[in-house]
């Protein structure tokens, strides 16, 4: 059994970070299924991106949850793909946060916060030399 240092066992901050890109994943996997199963509990789609075909917004979400997924897990072992992925996933949240702001204070307050911890995390932990 060896001791790790600090610097070497990574940050708190990088986990908490690759903790959030699993849960993105996992609840865009459960907004999958959703829609696949053609489900009512959603609003008009109409005039979204892939219209009202429910499967094309199905795949949307499997494909940005395999993406946050690979993410967490590369932030996990110190890849730099997961960093990237984090900073382009919190500025788009924040982007998202400040937009629906007026609509729904406390969630976009929170996603920005949450977003902005990500960034901290990710920006205050050094890469490792071995990546």
């Amino acid at each position: 059994m060896s001791a790790q240092t600090y610097d070497e066992r990574g940050s708190a901050w990088l986990e908490f970070s690759g903790v959030v890109l699993l849960a993105v994943g996992f609840f865009r996997i459960i907004s999958a299924i959703t829609y696949f199963a053609n489900s009512r509990k959603f609003d008009d789609l109409t005039n979204g991106l892939f219209s009202s075909h429910t499967w094309g917004w199905g795949l949307w979400d499997l494909l940005i949850a395999a993406v946050a997924i690979l993410a967490g897990f590369s932030l996990f072992t110190g890849g730099g793909f997961g960093r990237v992925v984090a900073y382009i996933w919190a500025v788009l949240v924040i982007v998202q946060g400040f937009t629906i702001i007026n609509i729904s204070p406390w969630y976009g307050a929170l996603s920005i916060a949450v977003a902005g911890l990500v960034i901290y995390g990710v920006a205050s932990t050094p890469k490792a030399a071995g990546s």
